[in-house]
């Protein structure tokens, strides 16, 4: 049996909540940090969809927000790097929180537990875009970071 089948079977008979997505920073790392010295980083990710609708030809753009929880020290690396605006690939779950609120009603919450991480965008960028706000962008190719950070990992650095 090859390990193509064995992962389908294994995938068929088990479940699989596993989330990747590519957007940018809606908003800036927010932190809580919790007495034992363990901390929670949250943050908006957008991401878009652009379709072109073909009953009226125009193009149509959609943005789905996404909330993006990261712990410990993968959270301490996000809210030193990452800034708003900044793109950014994300895998992890999908987890859904259920509490009770002030008037005493039911909410939920669905989020995104980031396992891992990669910054999209490059320093370069994030410094022309701060110098020189007003400047157009020109045509050129982006490069992309590959620099990958695993929350788990021992490195202080996220490259």
């Amino acid at each position: 049996m090859s390990n193509f089948v064995r992962k389908i079977n294994f995938i068929m008979s088990g479940t699989l909540n596993k989330v990747m997505l590519i957007g940018h920073l809606g908003d800036e790392v927010k932190m809580h940090y919790f007495d034992d010295k363990n901390c929670v980083g949250r943050f908006p990710l957008a991401t878009n969809e652009t379709y072109t609708n073909k009953q009226t030809n125009e193009r149509v753009s959609n943005t789905e927000w996404h909330n993006i929880v990261v712990r410990n020290k993968a959270a301490e690396i996000c809210e030193k790097y990452l800034s708003k605006g900044d793109k950014v690939y994300i895998e992890g779950r999908i987890k859904t929180r259920k509490w009770t609120d002030d008037k005493g009603m039911e909410r939920y919450s669905t989020e995104i537990q980031c396992t891992d991480f990669t910054f999209l965008t490059n320093k370069n960028e994030q410094q022309q875009g701060q110098q020189q706000p007003n400047m157009q962008q020109t045509s050129q190719p982006q490069q992309q970071n590959q620099n990958s950070v695993v929350p788990d990992g021992d490195d202080d650095l996220p490259f």
